[in-house]
């Protein structure tokens, strides 16, 4: 895998000049997972991706995290370089409007790159500044390693520079996931074509073992993307409905971020969490009662059975449905389809404030 060209990329550290140095304190680790951490580790040297560092100034540990299919995966605790580093402010794309982009064609080929933050090297002066302490010897990386700041940032604008005009076009790409959409299901061939010759150009590298091709349907940004619009992922919804009840405040605030992030899948959503908003008020008591446990299992049958929702149609008229409830106001907004049929787009609520709930309904 010979990587980007640093012309195209090359990830920055930018480190303040005022930041202090820190060396981690050294961490202690079992013998079999350090077995394992060592194995890794001799991977990522014979691949080039790291060298030994001699007296470094700014040192990290290695934390083992498991993956799914029970191998560790070796990731470095980079939070005090981090906070060392300024905020890259290159923009990501916006993924609610990628997924409504990439619904409503015919065929798709989904992608993912091969240890995608790799490809791009390290800008040689901060390479010394990735050092991570392991049981044989210090090292380095001369590639971006995952875990660091600002690399989500570096990866997109080396995919908007390797892409361009492709991008809402034939392309879709959120950093390192790439979906190649086509209206026409005989155009797929050159399209796909087109986008293989930009990946040789740049020496790219997709990881085979995560990529369709020529499919109907697939999972992008969370979301099964398909010609009749877009689904939750059905695993998503599994993980919600699988939840136990949240004996704590962090709990809940994890089982609200899960609904958010479906929010415009789910009508009326903020008068169905109306419950949980006494709990979540500073110096509440954390009181799980009958109605919270109502409004936990609505919420759960409903998503049983999400509706499956519409990409917009450009040029197309948008309607705009409401509803005043007593808590909350909601919408929906939905277009006409070619045959007069009216499709859900997507569902708005918002909970409403002490002072508005005494509003007559026009004005909610």
């Amino acid at each position: 895998m010979p990587g980007l060209n640093p012309e195209v990329a090359v990830h920055k550290l930018a480190i303040k000049p005022d930041a202090v140095p820190v060396k981690q304190a050294p961490r202690r680790m079992r013998l079999e997972i350090e077995q394992q951490v060592i194995a890794e580790t001799k991977k990522l040297i014979e691949a080039g991706f790291i060298r030994e560092e001699k007296y470094p100034t700014w040192l990290a540990n290695i934390f083992p995290v498991r993956k799914k299919s029970g191998k560790i995966q070796v990731c470095i605790d980079f939070r005090n370089l981090n906070k060392a580093c300024p905020k890259d402010d290159f923009p990501l794309p916006i993924s609610e409007l990628m997924v409504d982009i990439a619904s409503s064609h015919s065929i798709f080929s989904f992608m993912d790159g091969s240890s995608g933050y790799n490809q791009i090297k390290m800008d040689p002066e901060d390479e010394k500044f990735t050092a991570f302490r392991t049981t044989i010897g210090v090292f380095c990386y001369k590639v971006m390693p995952f875990g660091l700041k600002n690399a989500g940032a570096t990866y997109q604008r080396a995919m908007t520079v390797i892409f361009d005009e492709m991008i809402h076009e034939q392309v879709e790409c959120y950093v390192d996931d790439l979906v190649v959409k086509s209206k026409v299901r005989e155009d797929h061939l050159r399209d796909l074509r087109i986008v293989f010759e930009r990946l040789r150009k740049f020496y790219l590298k997709m990881n085979p073992l995560k990529c369709a091709f020529g499919v109907i349907a697939g999972k992008f940004l969370g979301f099964i993307v398909h010609y009749r619009g877009i689904e939750i992922d059905p695993s998503m919804i599994k993980a919600i409905v699988d939840l136990k009840p949240p004996k704590c405040l962090t709990q809940l605030r994890s089982f609200q971020g899960k609904l958010t992030f479906l929010r415009r899948f789910i009508s009326n959503l903020s008068g169905r969490c109306h419950p949980f908003s006494v709990l979540v008020k500073k110096d509440a008591r954390f009181h799980w009662d009958e109605s919270c446990q109502e409004a936990f299992k609505s919420i759960k049958c409903y998503l049983m059975n999400p509706p499956v929702l519409d990409a917009p149609i450009p040029g197309r008229p948008l309607i705009l449905c409401t509803t005043a409830l007593d808590e909350s106001p909601g919408a929906l907004l939905a277009q006409e389809n070619e045959e007069g049929k009216e499709n859900s787009l997507y569902y708005l609520s918002r909970r409403l404030i002490p002072a508005e709930l005494k509003y007559p309904a026009i004005e909610k």
